[in-house]
């Protein structure tokens, strides 16, 4: 059986570039392109791995990573950022990433 991912990116080349990378790896991917659906797609879906961008349109990845979180999901997640200060791994961590 192939493990699950949901693939948080609005950056279409890019999303499709990892997907492609993943599923050549066994991967299953599931892609959402904005927050809101990646948390709609979080709580009703069945994951073993979410790797989550920061920078989303309509709701930013720290956003969704604490709103799984507020939720009881506990699949693992893994934040993806153009982000390099220290602050924005810390509050990664702190949100349950």
């Amino acid at each position: 059986m192939n493990r699950k991912i949901l693939l948080v990116e609005d950056e279409e080349d890019l999303s499709l570039t990892l997907a492609d990378r993943l599923e050549n790896e066994g991967y299953a991917v599931e892609a959402a392109m904005d927050g809101e659906t990646a948390v709609e797609m979080g709580v009703n879906g069945s994951y073993d791995l979410i790797i989550l961008d920061v920078m989303l349109p309509r709701k930013n990845g720290f956003d969704v990573c604490r709103d799984l979180r507020q939720k009881n999901i506990t699949i693992p997640i893994l934040m993806l950022t153009a982000k390099g200060e220290t602050i924005d791994k810390v509050i990664g961590l702190k949100l349950g990433a």
